[in-house]
């Protein structure tokens, strides 16, 4: 009750007034906290980098400048991929990271971020937030001494960059792709070579001809690096990732000391950079896909018998995960039974409406 109550004041009034949540005597009384907060993603890819200094700033407007949050880029204390290992070992305090990054150690990481031919960005949230998916993975994530809190989506992403087209499930035989979590699993069972590179490092692995495909996000992300610059083919859908979740890991030693409304201040922090994210990317990969366009991209879906052999891979593999890891299979019937209800439902509403409105020039 006193979280919720909190919650309420800061809801009602520092949010919407511009006021500090901590006020006079309190303000006065409450200690000085100051986190490093580590990024996966470098500065340039201003959407999902965007959110950590906005976090750091809203933490410190709720609590009047007591906590207070310095966000650090990829490499800048850890590598990209070793976000989640510095917040679990407590190198540093907090980290902005994808879960399927680490399904190296457990597939159940998946859980946190996207799993292929999953969860949109909305029916994600509604998982995480009213499903019971966010208890599940903080039951995961304790295992790791990190409580994870939703911290941005990407919404549904692109099928990447590709050097020469694939015209059918033959073509992706010996193809290096730069494709991580699952999906890089499903691409394997298909006959290409996944490889797993840190956000920075994809251009001039692609450039080089070190790789022959990347997929990153969208197009607003994937124009601003350059990819169009040194593969000309840009497919669709980003089927392994119809609906990414970004999260914020806290070392849960770090946590646990916080005072309650410097816990609260971070909830609503990051709950705020899961709305703007997605926000911005909505309102932002439009132009750009026209941009990559007028600049002689070449747009290609899928063959259809990729997308029936990569479904049946995801399948096969949720299977499989189930029957070696009882973790896993926890979650994964949880996730199954709300996926199968969404996609009832969506099929009424959703797609319904998107199918039948007619493509604008």
């Amino acid at each position: 009750m006193q979280r919720r109550s909190f919650l309420l004041k800061a809801g009602t009034g520092a949010v919407a007034a511009g006021s500090t949540a901590l006020s006079g005597s309190a303000l006065a009384a409450a200690p000085t906290v100051r986190w490093r907060l580590v990024s996966s993603f470098p500065k340039s890819l201003d959407t999902i980098w965007g959110t950590l200094p906005k976090l750091a700033s809203r933490v410190s407007e709720l609590t009047g400048g007591k906590f207070e949050i310095r966000p650090f880029a990829a490499g800048e204390i850890v590598p990209g991929l070793q976000v989640m290992d510095a917040v679990q070992s407590g190198t540093v305090e907090c980290g902005h990271s994808a879960g399927y990054y680490y399904v190296g150690k457990d597939a159940s990481f998946a859980f946190d971020s996207a799993l292929p031919f999953g969860l949109s960005a909305r029916q994600q949230n509604a998982w995480f937030y009213n499903g019971g998916g966010l208890q599940l993975m903080r039951e995961f994530f304790a295992k790791y001494n990190v409580i994870n809190f939703p911290g941005g989506n990407t919404g549904a992403q692109m099928g990447g960059w590709w050097r020469t087209e694939i015209k059918s499930l033959a073509d992706l035989k010996g193809k290096k792709v730069r494709m991580p979590g699952l999906g890089g699993k499903i691409m394997s069972r298909l006959g290409a070579v996944p490889q797993t590179i840190a956000g920075g490092d994809i251009y001039p692995a692609l450039e080089k001809g070190t790789i022959d495909a990347a997929e990153w996000v969208g197009p607003y992300d994937d124009e601003k690096l350059g990819f169009y610059k040194v593969a000309k083919y840009y497919y669709y859908p980003g089927f392994w990732e119809p609906g990414v979740t970004l999260s914020y890991y806290v070392n849960l030693e770090a946590w646990k000391k916080l005072p309650e409304p410097y816990k609260v201040a971070f909830e609503m922090a990051a709950a705020e950079a899961n709305l703007q994210m997605l926000a911005q990317y909505d309102a932002d990969n439009p132009a750009a896909l026209n941009r990559l366009l007028q600049a002689g991209v070449q747009l290609r879906a899928f063959p259809r018998d990729i997308m029936d052999a990569a479904y049946r891979e995801a399948e096969a593999i949720y299977a499989e995960e189930s029957k070696g890891n009882p973790g896993f299979k926890k979650i994964f019937n949880h996730w199954n039974r709300f996926r199968n209800d969404q996609r009832n439902w969506f099929r009424v509403t959703e797609n319904t409406m998107a199918n039948f409105v007619p493509r604008t020039k």
